[in-house]
């Protein structure tokens, strides 16, 4: 304590009372315990909001990726998804995902729904006996991240239905996915009864011994928004001119390359809150270590993947692509998402290269099966998120794995770590398995509603509406006003134009 008080009156002009009450408050456990806490929901809620400003680089990038007689629509869109998911995973996601109740099971939680029975507790002992520990999934930081990344994957197939999709059917979609198809999801990978993730408590058994890794979601929310909108591209159908009588492709550019920079620069910005806040913690050293590895990682994911586009664009059109190098750059965060935290950085090289090439032979796919997807958006996130999840499988790093899930590294444990590095294939099989089952949910379910939502004739505008312009057709405006006159017909046809 002297040592403490002279350190902090020398630093402060000498005074040893306030030095003596300042030492007094840090030397106490329980105040270090307050402070731990408070710098934990800190972080952790400056995470969630940084994910949620990923809401805005969504807007601004399906505006720009898009007509300009459709902005004002997709614009909407954007802000109903966070509205409507609120709502939603507040009455039932929450609860499907992390609800821990009387009967916990491996496949659905089944408490806190509209947050009920809302209160902090521990549900697993320690099976060496003594400590218990404590479940993160139950606190009112951890709701508000959790539906940062609920509003992430409800508004990612936006893009892929954009220009057509009837708005009514929209909201419908946006509250059944938020309330429950990516809650399950959720449950199964990221909560302590879940019986597919690695992190599931000890006192159950694990998938191969080894459990699926998904740090921050290539698989939980990419794959599930991403499989969303493929099955919503596909019911709804094509855009009216988007394929010539001959089945080939006509393009069809955004308005505005400007917002598409805008947007991705957003999103960028936003993943610094989506993957090292997913170690939810920050308040010891190896917690520290994890979140700094996520960041490296996730720069470099996303300026490979950035970087593998451009090339690939400049080979096939001889020319510099900047919608190609801003599409790469998502690619590769969506690829490096699920171990960003259990890959070294130059794995995280070869996973934002790799996952561009996987991007650009899926988007020549749909063009080959008249797919119509305005923005990419299932083979960025579907495909390039399960590339993801596949990743890790091959080169997560034991002594990562270890770090990031407080597991025992020492020789003949059971720890499963990536193929090449002489794993079992344990780790692997696990992820392969994780792919089809969250493939077979969402894709079915979704494939399901919109078909239903099809059948009574809700599903698409009609063709004089989108002729028009969803704008114009369905929100009485444009998001575009001159107000000089000279793009407004009527005054054009007045002066002769």
């Amino acid at each position: 304590m002297g040592d403490c008080i002279a350190a902090v009156a020398a630093a402060f002009g000498g005074d040893e009372e306030k030095a003596a009450i300042l030492c007094e408050q840090f030397a106490s456990a329980g105040s270090l315990h307050d402070t731990a806490i408070g710098l934990n929901t800190l972080y952790l809620t400056s995470c969630g909001a940084l994910v949620f400003v990923m809401h805005a680089g969504f807007a601004m990038l399906c505006a720009g990726a898009i007509r300009s007689k459709n902005t004002m629509n997709i614009l909407l869109q954007t802000v109903m998804d966070a509205a409507v998911s609120a709502i939603a995973f507040y009455i039932l996601g929450y609860g499907f995902a992390y609800g821990s109740g009387d009967k916990p099971n491996g496949f659905i939680g089944d408490a806190l729904f509209g947050l009920a029975r809302w209160k902090p507790k521990t549900i697993y002992p320690d099976p060496e006996g003594g400590a218990v520990y404590p479940d993160y999934g139950v606190g009112w930081q951890n709701w508000f991240f959790q539906w940062a990344f609920a509003a992430t994957a409800t508004t990612i197939p936006a893009g892929a239905v954009a220009e057509r999709l009837n708005f009514n059917a929209y909201l419908i979609y946006s509250f059944f996915i938020s309330a429950f198809v990516y809650p399950v999801v959720v449950h199964w990978v990221w909560s302590a009864e879940g019986w597919l993730g690695y992190a599931r408590s000890t006192a159950y058994s694990h998938l191969f011994r080894a459990g699926m890794i998904d740090f921050a979601g290539s698989g939980v929310v990419h794959m599930t928004g991403g499989l969303a909108g493929l099955a919503g591209c596909i019911m709804v159908g094509p855009r009216m001119g988007r394929f010539d009588s001959n089945g080939n492709p006509v393009e069809m550019p955004g308005h505005s390359a400007t917002l598409v920079v805008l947007g991705t620069v957003l999103l960028w910005f936003g993943w610094y809150g989506f993957n090292p806040g997913s170690q939810l913690l920050i308040n010891s050293v190896a917690n520290s270590a994890v979140v700094g590895r996520a960041a490296v990682t996730t720069t470099l994911g996303g300026a490979a993947g950035c970087l593998s586009c451009l090339v690939t664009a400049l080979i096939r059109n001889k020319a510099w692509d900047l919608v190609a190098g801003c599409n790469g750059a998502l690619v590769g965060f969506v690829t490096i998402t699920a171990g960003a935290h259990v890959v070294e950085p130059w794995a995280a090289l070869i996973a934002g290269l790799t996952g561009g090439w996987v991007f650009d032979a899926v988007c020549a796919l749909f063009l080959k099966l008249r797919i119509d997807d305005p923005l990419s958006a299932a083979p960025m996130h579907a495909f390039c998120g399960a590339w993801g999840v596949f990743f890790v499988g091959l080169l997560a790093k034991r002594e990562y794995i270890c770090d990031a899930y407080g597991r025992d590294c020492s020789e003949g444990n059971w720890i499963a770590d990536g193929l090449f590095y002489v794993g079992d294939g344990r780790l692997l099989a696990s992820q392969v398995i994780g792919i089809i089952c969250i493939f077979a949910w969402v894709f079915g379910l979704m494939t399901i509603l919109f078909a239903a939502l099809k059948a009574v004739k809700v599903l698409r505008i009609s063709a004089e509406e989108e002729q028009a312009g969803l704008d114009v057709s369905k929100h009485g405006g444009s998001a575009y006003n001159f107000e000089h006159g000279l793009g407004k017909p009527e005054k054009a046809q007045a002066i002769g134009l």
